[in-house]
């Protein structure tokens, strides 16, 4: 077997274990909470309202809640591998129709935060690389910003940019002005983050030798970096932005809530409210194999990137 296929087959392997693990995680902590799911079930949630033991004995019967955990989590692999995500407790509707009618604006939202990070980041990186006098500077801003809670610095956007300057709107109202502000709330952490990781590679690239040789050239320090030190410095770049595409989805229902926007992570707030089982889990589902799809883009890239990479993986195909 070649290093090309064995390396494709690991990394399915891997897939495939990591979306088991998120499904059994999300299953048995939402079905360990306190709280009756057959309520919810009946559209009572978790105010458990008067109910008759006979109508709660025939929807227990008919979802198999009152088997054992680990038979109604066979059952609902058994589910899923066939395809069906079941339905919503709640809503009374496919969980898939769900999740294709929510999925379009939490695609836009972090499709819009991630082009603004990466802009952020190779801008705030290739102007401050190899800069030692203001590094104190920028480096205590992307702390603050790295650090600062989603839900706080939204706030403090939506009070500067929409209370203050009345220059955006709070609410979304479908429109691109209404995507501005949670973007950049999403895009200002993980640009932080980004552009820290992307300045030390490209200090680091600055000090090799190839540097020395380009400058000897009559290379200017900005087109060195932009069309040398750049480069070099992707790979760490590209590993940190296949990850914080994680936290982006992660920021999406904080930030989706918070700016009454539609989406998968408002959906996913709504549902662990009202213990919609099969919400849930198809969104956790659905969110890991995003991020699972987004990193194995980026491992793809790096052969791309670097030439260096891609004669190692001809050399391990030859042997």
């Amino acid at each position: 077997m070649s290093a090309a296929v064995w390396r494709v087959l690991r990394r399915l392997g891997v897939s495939l274990v990591t979306l088991l693990g998120a499904v059994t995680l999300t299953f048995f902590a939402l079905r360990l909470v306190p709280g009756d799911p057959a309520f919810a079930i009946l559209g009572a949630g978790r105010q458990q309202v008067d109910i008759s033991p006979e109508v709660l004995a025939v929807v227990r019967e008919q979802y198999h809640l009152d088997d054992p955990l680990i038979v109604q989590f066979v059952l609902y692999l058994g589910r899923l591998l066939s395809g069906d995500l079941g339905t919503s407790y709640v809503q009374e509707q496919p969980v898939s129709a769900l999740l294709v009618a929510q999925a379009g604006p939490t695609l836009a939202l972090a499709l819009l935060a991630t082009v603004l990070a990466v802009v952020l980041s190779l801008v705030g990186a290739v102007l401050t690389a190899g800069r030692r006098l203001p590094s104190w500077i920028s480096s205590a801003l992307e702390l603050v910003l790295a650090s600062t809670p989603v839900f706080w610095l939204g706030f403090v956007l939506m009070l500067v940019f929409s209370v203050w300057l009345r220059a955006l709107p709070i609410i979304d109202g479908g429109d691109l002005r209404s995507l501005v502000l949670p973007a950049v709330t999403l895009a200002l952490p993980t640009a932080a983050l980004l552009l820290q990781v992307l300045r030390q590679s490209l200090d680091d690239a600055l000090e090799q030798p190839f540097v020395l040789t380009a400058r000897s050239r009559g290379l200017g320090g900005l087109s060195v970096t932009v069309r040398h030190a750049l480069r070099h410095a992707a790979i760490p770049y590209l590993t940190m932005l296949g990850f914080s595409f994680g936290a982006l989805l992660g920021g999406a229902a904080i930030t989706e809530t918070l700016f009454s926007r539609p989406g998968l992570g408002r959906l996913l707030v709504e549902s662990v409210a009202s213990q919609d089982i099969p919400v849930v889990i198809a969104v956790v589902l659905v969110s890991t194999a995003v991020f699972i799809l987004v990193n194995t883009v980026v491992d793809l890239l790096y052969p791309l990137i670097d030439p260096r990479m891609r004669e190692r993986a001809a050399t391990g195909a030859r042997r």
